[in-house]
């Protein structure tokens, strides 16, 4: 029963640290997040298993992530309102050309974030070739160019 607990406190910490942590944080991975996240997983392992390392109590860690990850999804699709708090929504960072500075900011999204995704996807080179740059729920940003 501990192992279960366990598993399950740590699963609703990293949901809320990863939420708080934002969008941007999960879309692209640098090498100092890539640091971070083995960090955060040896912290994780030793947090679920405690001292306990048998193959059974990891079994039943495993099944217990699994099994609140399955019941938050299915929570997720009879509830709008959990989706939108643990999933948030797009978030339009260019409307029209014009930057909208205060959701970036919030985003934690910068003007060279935005003129990358648009080289990437579309091979835009200005910023005035931008009808709309979305700030996708993945973390990923969708740019609509302008006819």
């Amino acid at each position: 029963m501990d192992a279960i607990l366990r598993g399950a406190a740590v699963y609703i910490f990293l949901l809320l640290i990863l939420r708080l942590g934002g969008k941007r944080s999960l879309a692209q991975i640098t090498a100092f997040d890539f640091v971070l996240l083995l960090i955060i997983s040896e912290a994780t392992q030793q947090a679920l298993l405690a001292d306990d390392y048998s193959v059974t109590n990891g079994f039943l860690v495993i099944v217990t992530l699994v099994g609140i990850d399955i019941g938050l999804s299915i929570w997720k699709q009879r509830s709008p309102r959990t989706e939108k708090w643990i999933d948030d929504a797009p978030v339009v960072l260019i409307e029209n050309g014009r930057l909208l500075w205060e959701r970036m900011e919030r985003e934690r999204v910068d003007l060279d974030d935005i003129l990358a995704a648009a080289r990437e996807l579309h091979g835009l080179e200005r910023l005035e070739q931008i009808k709309y740059a979305v700030l996708e729920r993945s973390g990923g940003i969708s740019i609509v160019p302008k006819q």
